[in-house]
């Protein structure tokens, strides 16, 4: 995993790996405002620094999301253990087979020694997404790894990861973010193509499930990158991070990545940032989990790119 520190005209440069403090919802809501303030100075010309790296001593598999809480780090991933093959066409309103994989939940201290884990999924829903810590609980969506199918949302319990699954959904949910400013649940759907907002109860369960997924759904209008992980601000923002790749003439393949701050109201990107880091030239940092977090005078991101070995 990889520490990138966003740093301007005399701001400080970090050289180690720093802890951001989340102990409940206030302390959330005091930090947050800032991330939005500071996120908005970034540009396609901000300078990017390298602040650590933090071997993961075990298989990671393909991480999908993850959350820093004090100074444990929790990220979902993927075993695949049989990969999915396309149909060519679409049957039973699939374009390929289910596949076969073990969705988890992994605790990790900042050594990068693995603390705990917790198997997330059922059946054919065994691919976890980007996931999203509400200064209480952490949100994970456990989908079939293909579009058009079906998901389970999950809250797991960051101190005993005990996990409680809240509801099934009728398409893929890839991210997950908990908006605790009105109580509502937002996910996004294979590719990052749509949105969906679920309404929660005191008891932070939807109070609508069981509508037709078209009945909910507002198509994203970004179209340059898929969001790979997605983290709720405060004042109904959150911010995804995402990649995707191009075929350029004669050059071949390229991997672009970037950063989306998302008003939740109206469902759009109003800002967004390139993010010109790679691990080789088709592997950007933002290819697979992301999580930020202000330090002083700058912002520190965290990505973990890499699959098996990170």
């Amino acid at each position: 995993m990889t520490g990138l520190t966003f740093t301007r005209r005399f701001f400080a440069v970090g050289l180690a790996v720093w802890s951001l403090l989340l102990t409940d919802h206030a302390r959330v809501e005091a930090q947050e405002p800032d991330i939005v303030m500071y996120f908005k100075q970034l540009t396609k010309s901000t300078e990017w620094r390298l602040a650590g790296t933090i071997e993961m001593k075990f298989r990671t598999h393909h991480p999908q999301g993850m959350v820093i809480i004090n100074d444990q780090i929790f990220f979902s991933t993927v075993e695949i253990v049989l990969p999915t093959e396309k149909y060519g066409r679409v049957i039973d309103g699939y374009d390929r087979t289910p596949g076969k994989g073990i969705g988890r939940l992994f605790k990790v201290d900042r050594q990068g020694n693995l603390i705990a884990q917790v198997r997330l999924g059922s059946g054919n829903m065994y691919h976890p997404g980007g996931i999203d810590y509400d200064g209480k609980y952490i949100w994970v969506p456990v989908a079939e790894y293909r579009p058009n199918s079906e998901s389970i949302i999950y809250r797991v319990d960051p101190s005993s990861m005990e996990a409680t699954e809240v509801f099934r959904f009728r398409d893929h949910i890839g991210d997950l973010v908990h908006n605790t400013a009105d109580g509502t649940l937002h996910g996004v759907s294979w590719g990052s193509r749509f949105f969906y907002t679920w309404q929660l109860n005191d008891d932070l369960e939807p109070i609508v499930t069981g509508r037709d997924p078209e009945e909910l759904r507002t198509p994203n209008g970004n179209h340059y990158i898929d969001y790979q992980d997605c983290h709720y601000l405060r004042d109904s923002y959150m911010l995804c991070g995402g990649t995707n790749r191009y075929a350029i003439p004669v050059l071949g393949e390229y991997a672009l990545g970037g950063l989306d701050l998302v008003d939740l109201r109206s469902q759009q990107a109003i800002y967004q940032v390139p993010v010109p880091q790679w691990v080789k030239p088709n592997l950007v940092m933002t290819f697979n989990p992301f999580f930020v977090e202000r330090k002083g005078d700058h912002l520190r991101f965290y990505f973990m790119p890499e699959d098996d070995e990170s």
